[in-house]
């Protein structure tokens, strides 16, 4: 694709997901004045990074990662040597679910193939999820549903894959918000983001 025509197809999804009235998330928006959070940064991004669903900072601003979670998903970058702006980062879930609750299995499903649909427009080489649900999901994608395990377990570990524009690493990582609540965990995160340096 070109650059004009990775744009209109990122534009396609916005405008789908902004009218998604089929969704169990769209009265919830609305009736609170948020905006679906589609993703941002580059469309030819050789590494994406993929949550879980937006918070109330990014349905209030349409970005994702740009509260607490997101200052440290930022300083992490930094530590890599990696600009925000040369990687793409989104979540699976477009809209915020109440009260920053888990999605829901139904809300997975129909938010799912707008996630898709950015993969195959971005093609990136570097799969990175952030927590166990961007995990799961972007695992059983790429049929390595055999090779699940807890996230404990998981995180900082790369898996080659395979996309239909060709080779792909998958790597899971905790979400950056477990160590807001968790200082000690940080350490962990960190290193686990030296794994992402290897394929710069």
């Amino acid at each position: 694709m070109t650059k004009e025509e990775k744009y209109e197809a990122m534009k396609q999804i916005r405008d789908e997901v902004l009218h998604l009235t089929a969704s169990p998330l769209y009265a919830y928006r609305t009736e609170h004045k948020y905006l679906p959070v589609i993703g941002e940064g580059s469309h030819d991004a050789s590494i994406m990074f993929i949550g879980e669903a937006p918070g109330r900072n990014e349905a209030q601003t349409g970005r994702p990662f740009c509260g607490a979670a997101g200052k440290i998903l930022d300083d992490l970058l930094a530590c890599i040597d990696i600009k925000r702006e040369d990687v793409y980062i989104g979540n699976i879930v477009k809209d915020r679910p109440p009260e920053n609750r888990d999605p829901l299995p139904g809300e997975i499903e129909i938010y799912g193939p707008f996630l898709d649909r950015q993969i195959e427009i971005i093609e990136p080489k570097v799969i990175v999820t952030l927590g166990r649900f961007s995990m799961q999901y972007v695992m059983r994608k790429f049929d390595l549903e055999f090779e699940l395990e807890p996230i404990s377990k998981a995180h900082g570990k790369s898996y080659d894959a395979h996309a239909p524009y060709g080779p792909i690493h998958i790597i899971p990582q905790y979400h950056p918000a477990a160590a807001i609540y968790n200082r000690e965990l940080l350490d962990t995160i960190k290193a686990d983001f030296e794994v992402i340096s290897k394929f710069v």
